[in-house]
């Protein structure tokens, strides 16, 4: 039985693309028709992409695998992080710095810079500061917090991505393949599919949409970490560092550009220029 029905999809409007003028050729192979000169997505093929990107999602819950969410929209971020956060996913929802993968160990200073922060705060140093140390830190801590978001719990780099909107997120993306990171994506019709591992075709601009979409893949991860449990293992599969092997089997294939019928990051990351 499907994780997603056809019915649910159209429900929420996961069948509306753009404007045709605005589509990608490459995404040609998951457009249903036109009507009223926009794409309509073929859902029966969403359906098909939603199964496969949870199952592939499961396998690597239950290997002690994290995948980092990634959506940045206002509409969006909301509902995703609180999927994410209730199966112990981290996230990014606030704003993709440049360097968050490329520059991971930039970002563990970070992370540790907001630790010690803390630390000063429970041991009373922080108190003996004066009034206006106490206002820069208080003001260095909460935009570290913003910036880094539940990535701050994380001490390798994500085993994948899941990206909501291929287009807003391209740094995200650019970083992931740079390392060899597999992408899950929601892709729209305007956007490159080619980048990405796991196309999941789907309007990225609908909130009903995209909590639908991400709400399967979170219960399949949660099938996932409950196998885990059940078999006695750790909450995270212990991993080099900075290793991450890329997923091979499974990448999507989008095939030759066809007309439906109608009716990257610098060295420096931007956490720590901030800093």
């Amino acid at each position: 039985m499907s994780r997603v029905s056809f019915d649910q999809l159209i429900e929420a409007g996961a069948h509306f693309g753009h404007l045709t003028r605005k589509w990608n050729a490459a995404m040609a192979p998951y457009i249903f028709m036109e009507r009223n000169d926009i794409h309509i997505i073929d859902l029966h093929k969403t359906v098909v992409k939603v199964d496969e990107a949870a199952e592939i999602a499961k396998v690597m819950a239950k290997g002690g695998k994290k995948i980092l969410f990634v959506a940045t929209k206002k509409q969006l971020k909301g509902a995703v992080a609180e999927l994410a956060k209730a199966v112990g996913m981290p996230y990014v929802t606030e704003r993709w710095s440049g360097g968050m993968l490329t520059n991971f160990a930039t970002i563990r200073k970070a992370v540790k810079k907001m630790g010690d922060i803390d630390k000063m705060t429970a041991d009373g140093t922080f108190d003996n500061l004066s009034k206006r140390e106490k206002l820069q830190i208080s003001r260095q801590r909460a935009k570290l917090e913003l910036t880094l978001g539940s990535i701050a719990d994380m001490r390798r780099l994500p085993s994948a991505l899941f990206v909501v909107d291929v287009m807003k997120e391209h740094i995200a993306v650019a970083e992931a393949k740079r390392l060899g990171i597999p992408v899950f994506a929601i892709v729209d019709t305007n956007s490159d599919p080619s980048n990405i591992d796991y196309v999941i075709p789907a309007n990225d601009d609908s909130a009903a949409a995209v909590e639908i979409i991400v709400s399967a893949v979170c219960a399949a991860i949660s099938e996932g970490l409950q196998e885990r449990k059940a078999e006695g293992k750790g909450d995270e599969k212990d991993e080099n560092e900075e290793g991450v092997k890329r997923i091979e089997h499974g990448r999507s294939r989008n095939g030759a550009a066809r007309r439906p019928r109608k009716a990257a990051a610098s060295s420096e990351t931007e956490v720590e220029a901030e800093a």
